[in-house]
């Protein structure tokens, strides 16, 4: 049983349905890929959802040992390589609200954006430049 499913609507443009849901997410190849860039390319979509990952996995770190990240957000930029078209780097800054992290919180925060599922799944030489930033 599928997942999700993906139609070819045309001129370089899908459609992503999450099954279970029913949500749809349409994807433009980008414009240095001769698309029109009115939405988020796959490419774009591997990399926001590896910050996605990263914060979801924070979350739910911070639940279990509570504390929050309530607010936090990420600012994401990806660096396309050539010979072969492909991710090449991915540079992720994540935000922190202000808040009393410990040592400890810090720690945790480092090690889950390390170790989320999508960081994990990703080829390691897609270079993963990961910052955390916490506001005092």
């Amino acid at each position: 049983m599928a997942d999700f499913t993906v139609e070819y609507t045309g001129d370089l443009r899908t459609v992503m349905t999450h099954l279970r849901s029913g949500s749809e997410v349409i994807t433009d190849a980008p414009v240095d890929n001769k698309g029109r860039g009115a939405y988020f390319s796959p490419t774009d979509l591997v990399s926001s959802a590896l910050a996605s990952c990263m914060i979801t996995i924070m979350g739910i770190m911070a639940n279990e040992h509570g504390f929050s990240i309530d607010g936090a957000r990420a600012e994401v930029r990806k660096v396309m390589g050539t010979d072969p078209r492909r991710i090449a780097e991915i540079h992720i800054n994540v935000y922190f609200p202000a808040y009393a992290y410990t040592e400890k919180h810090i720690k945790l925060l480092e090690l889950a954006s390390k170790y989320c599922p999508v960081a994990l799944s990703l080829h390691p030489d897609l270079k993963q430049i990961v910052n955390l930033h916490f506001e005092s």
